[in-house]
């Protein structure tokens, strides 16, 4: 029996050099078909990692009142840094407040004239790194007036559109990728099957005649499934193929300022399913052609 199914599925192999035009319009239809699908998958991909990113951290602006009393500010600094989940924390003084503010002005930034009666108040920018069990928007309103609940601050600004906009990102990745990879599965579809198709047409003479003797179905339908799933095997591998080289092509055409963005590939599991998908809507699709 074992001898049987691997002599059906060399015919099936063996079809590729009885027939090589037809089977090579149709790789080069499931490699692209691949290829494009990757390409969506690869660009939601990094763009989903470079929002995380954002998503992964909520920065604080936080101002002390006028006048308050150094003690009393550098005892709410250390209560800050105290706090569970703080990623980086820095604090300004009036007087190193004046001081950047003078650097990002430039030349006309002069403030030494203020330096006696210096307006700014205390000051610091605290980032906290999102917990993985609290991506919600709600965990950093709580972390806001836990903030403003010390004693000395009198204001304190974020912008909860940082983690908004990601969010609804992931949302609409979800919701807008998998109808576009089911439309180039679909269209993967079409194409083997009709190539199928057309292969029964040149052995039309053949599979009546085997049909004719008694050979029984799945003798007949081996070695067209197998050449399915070998259209699905290469063309998927040849699509990876593609996708990689434009990848290594695009890798640091958006590494310079301002956006230092590294195209990174999908990772193992993303490329195993696509993989996977190809050859099984090549394999569903000839199974549909020769029943």
């Amino acid at each position: 029996m074992l001898g049987r199914i691997l002599r059906l599925t060399g015919r099936g192999l063996g079809d590729f050099i009885v027939h090589p035009f037809a089977h090579l319009l149709t790789l080069t239809a499931v490699a692209m078909v691949a290829f494009l699908a990757g390409f969506v998958l690869l660009t939601l991909h990094n763009v989903n990692l470079q929002l995380l990113k954002t998503r992964g951290q909520v920065e604080f602006q936080l101002y002390w009142a006028e006048g308050a009393k150094q003690d009393t500010v550098r005892s709410e600094w250390k209560t800050i840094r105290d706090m569970q989940a703080l990623k980086e924390f820095k604090t300004f003084t009036p007087g190193d407040a004046l001081v950047e503010l003078a650097e990002t002005l430039g030349e006309s930034g002069d403030f030494s004239w203020l330096r006696d009666q210096n307006p700014l108040p205390y000051s610091a920018l605290a980032a906290f790194e999102v917990p993985p069990d609290k991506q919600e928007k709600g965990w950093a309103a709580e972390l806001l007036t836990e903030l403003k609940s010390l004693p000395g601050v009198e204001k304190v600004h974020y912008a909860p559109t940082q983690m908004d906009l990601a969010q609804s990102w992931v949302a609409l990745t979800r919701t807008v990728a998998w109808p576009v990879v089911g439309f180039l599965a679909l269209v993967a579809a079409l194409v083997v099957g009709n190539t199928i198709k057309l292969s029964l047409m040149t052995r039309r003479d053949e599979v009546e005649i085997l049909s004719l003797v008694g050979a029984r179905p799945w003798y007949i339908r081996w070695p067209l499934l197998t050449g399915g799933f070998m259209q699905g095997l290469v063309g998927s591998g040849a699509g990876l193929g593609l996708l990689f080289l434009a990848q290594n092509t695009l890798k640091d055409a958006l590494n310079v300022p301002p956006f230092f963005i590294e195209v990174s590939f999908l990772p193992p599991e993303q490329c195993a399913a696509l993989a996977g998908g190809v050859i099984l809507v090549s394999l569903a699709a000839s199974w549909v052609a020769v029943r």
